[in-house]
């Protein structure tokens, strides 16, 4: 059974930074990427930023050029680094996974519980 664990949510004033941090647990057999969803409160679910297991990324626009995705493929784990952070930022952040488990066919879609991200002076 696989699980996902995120940590690094919090309070930031605007202009600051924060990091999250995502491990998927269980047995994995393959990685294919790894990433990071919000979620306002009122809006759609949406991406923030992915990353494959070769390293190739996609980010939202509204977090180009602030926003740094990173993948540990020995660790399966993904790490957001966000700077320069704006009250519009405010979200629950959710990790997500596209890997196949042991015992399974095919690609499965897995999520963490969220993470509470607050930019707010």
């Amino acid at each position: 059974q696989v699980q996902l664990v995120e940590s690094g949510g919090g309070l930031v004033q605007p202009g600051g930074s924060l990091r999250l941090s995502c491990a998927a647990s269980g047995t994995i057999v393959s990685l294919y990427a790894m990433g990071w969803y919000r979620q306002a409160p009122g809006k759609q679910r949406e991406l923030v930023a992915r990353i494959t297991s070769g390293g190739s990324t996609n980010y939202a626009d509204s977090v180009k050029g602030r926003f740094d995705v990173s993948i540990d493929n020995a660790k399966n784990t993904v790490s957001l680094q966000m700077n320069s952070l704006k009250p519009e930022d405010t979200a629950v952040h959710y990790c997500n996974a596209e890997l196949t488990p042991y015992g399974t066919v095919g690609v499965g879609y897995y999520w963490g519980q969220g993470t509470q991200v607050t930019v707010s002076s």
